[in-house]
């Protein structure tokens, strides 16, 4: 699991491979991960929009960026948790994601960032 406290958003990952979707022959390795999003700020926030940087060991990486998450834009008021799960298709047995989520302070409407703490993506059988 990887976390990170920034600016009072605390972000936890964890992920998992992806056996079903996934075979050892395949050049395509999926992956889930496990997003908390805790606010330890004493004012309410909503998440905006995220920002993933992608790598993958031997074929380089990509930047993915969009609205909210999983469809949402979720408010958390001071000390509320929002929780997703989500995926990564790999193109290589090895990979890592990290990035970052941007917020609105909803007490004075200013914009921030909080970064997603890089977190790893590996084919199991590379461990034995």
């Amino acid at each position: 699991m990887s976390n990170a406290i920034d600016l009072g958003i605390v972000i936890k990952v964890k992920s998992w491979f992806r056996d079903d979707l996934s075979t050892d022959t395949s050049t395509s390795f999926i992956h889930n991960y496990q997003i908390r999003i805790i606010n330890k700020m004493q004012s309410p926030v909503q998440l905006i929009s995220r920002e993933w940087n992608v790598r993958h060991l031997i074929h380089g990486g990509s930047h993915v960026s969009g609205e909210g998450v999983i469809g949402q834009q979720p408010i958390l008021l001071p000390n509320e948790s929002f929780e997703y799960i989500s995926g990564c298709e790999l193109i290589s047995s090895i990979g890592s994601m990290n990035g970052k989520f941007h917020f609105k302070n909803l007490d004075s409407n200013t914009l921030f960032e909080a970064e997603i703490p890089q977190f790893f993506m590996f084919y199991p059988p590379l461990l034995n």
